[in-house]
Order: structure tokens, then sequence, then C-alpha cells
């Protein structure tokens, strides 16, 4: 089996020649961001989006971006092209580099930009057709929610509660008000209306999430961004939860309890069908 190729730094590479020094400020203080880019059929999707975003999480630590978009998009392209599968999750870091540890931002150090393909796995039907558990917990993460920083053992903690609750996704609540999962966004559906939090800090501003919204608003499906309370997840309608490997998947339990009719609801299954007509017109667009 072919050896998976990294970017490393301006080289392409096999992953176990990879090497980084331990004094990467991604190391010792999680100091960088990441970003995810799906691709479809080799098609990268929504590539400007997601570059958009890695500028919002730089910028967002004061980090400059050492590659334009252009730059970005041709590498980005050639690790596609030189690992095996159609459909890859390609997973960009970029630290502040390499320095002496303190904790103040290191003069006239080069930023360490490492990139990587992994198998793109959506989920199974069976998981579509009866959805998934959820459990719930307190966020107790930073306030910058919406930066996509690699300092995440706060998401990790959280996402091993679900793993031992046998749950899929834990669903978060900040001083009473819905925020996110530990890896996706979360939608409801009360009264027909589907409802989601505005993005602000507290969440991170999902490309999927963007997706659905468009979706909802091509499709004439009732809409509100704004402040969703505890109570109202707890007695919705639906539940989803969205991101760009779970795409949109509908949540049937939570806390053991069952959501709705404790099936995907009828407005998740209208949703999912006008999902995998977006994301095949896009690829057709590509193509």
């Amino acid at each position: 089996m072919a050896s998976e190729i990294v970017y490393l730094n301006g080289d392409y590479m096999p992953l176990e020649e990879a090497r980084i020094p331990v004094l990467d400020r991604g190391f010792i203080f999680g100091d960088g961001v990441y970003e995810v880019v799906p691709a479809y059929s080799r098609h990268l999707f929504r590539l400007p989006q997601h570059l958009k975003r890695l500028q919002h999480s730089l910028d967002g630590i004061r980090l400059p971006n050492p590659h334009s978009d252009d730059e970005w998009t041709k590498l980005t392209q050639e690790l596609v092209a030189r690992n095996a599968g159609d459909d890859q999750s390609i997973y960009y870091q970029v630290t502040r580099g390499v320095a002496k540890r303190a904790h103040e931002f290191p003069l006239n150090v080069k930023p360490t930009v490492f990139m990587m393909s992994n198998p793109l796995v959506t989920p199974p039907r069976a998981q579509i057709d009866q959805g998934v558990a959820c459990i719930t917990a307190t966020d107790f993460r930073w306030l910058k929610c919406d930066l996509k920083s690699v300092s995440l053992l706060g998401n990790c903690l959280l996402k091993q509660m679900a793993v031992d609750a046998g749950a899929a996704e834990v669903v978060m609540f900040r001083d009473g008000y819905l925020t996110e999962a530990s890896a996706s966004n979360v939608f409801i559906v009360r009264n027909g209306v589907l409802l989601a939090p505005p993005k602000n800090h507290l969440v991170l501003p999902g490309i999927t999430y963007d997706v659905i919204i468009e979706i909802a608003n091509a499709n004439k499906i009732p809409l509100e961004l704004r402040e969703i309370s505890e109570h109202e997840v707890r007695t919705a309608e639906e539940i989803w939860v969205t991101s760009s490997t779970k795409e949109v998947l509908g949540v049937t339990k939570l806390d053991d309890e069952p959501v709705g009719e404790g099936k995907p609801g009828p407005l998740f299954r209208r949703m999912h069908a006008h999902y995998q007509e977006f994301k095949q017109a896009v690829m057709r667009r590509a193509a």
C-alpha cells in the first residue's frame, strides 16, 4: 500500500518522514490554527470559504498568513493528486513556528505549515436513516470558539464524554443557551421552523452551517438565527448536527430521551436530500 503523502514547510514527503522540532510553538503552546477541507471525487468543496475561515483564525491569533489563496489552492490540489482515494479530507495546520519557550510572540520566526490527507468518511446509510444519540454538557471551553485553534483539549474531553456514553456527539450549553457540539454545529426544529444559534465568538462559523442556511433560504424553509434556550433544545421536534464530515445528521436521542418521534424527522429528510443535490451541483461545476 502506498504511503500517505503530506506537505511540510515546502516539501511533499511520506508521512513517516515528516518531523518538526520539539520547540515548535504548536507543540509547546498549541499556538496555531487549523482547517479541514473536504474533497469529493477529487474536487475541493467550497475551498474559498474554507480559506476565508483560515484567514479569520490566523487574524484572530495575530499570525500572518504564509500563503496567498492561489498558493493554498495549488498546494491543496497537489496534495489531493499525490494521495489515493477520490474522497479526501485535507487537514491544514499553521503554527507560529520554532522559537525558545517564552509566552510572548517571537520575532522573525517562520511559521510551520503542515498539510495531510485522510480518507473522507461520511455517515453510513444506517446513521442517516436511524439517526444518532447525543448527550449534553456544559460548554467549558475558552471564549474564542470562532477560531479553529489547535488548542482542542476541551473539545477532546467533551468528545470522550460522548464516546464513554456510546453517543455520537456532545451538545453543549453555556449559561442556559445552545452553543454547538464538540465537533459540529447544531440546528433544531420547533413548530416547523429551523433554528440555529447566530455566528459569534462562542461557536465555530461552520462551512456546512452556511450551506444549510443557503439551502433553507433557497427552498423557502422557515429559518431563524437566534439564541436558543436549553429548554427549546430538549423539547425540539428535530435536532441535527452538521460538519464537513457529518454533512447533516439527525439526532434521535438526547441524554437517553427520544427527540421528537425518536427517528429522523421530515425536515431532516428534506434537508438531507437537498444537501446531496447541492453537493452534486457543486461537483459538476468544478468538473
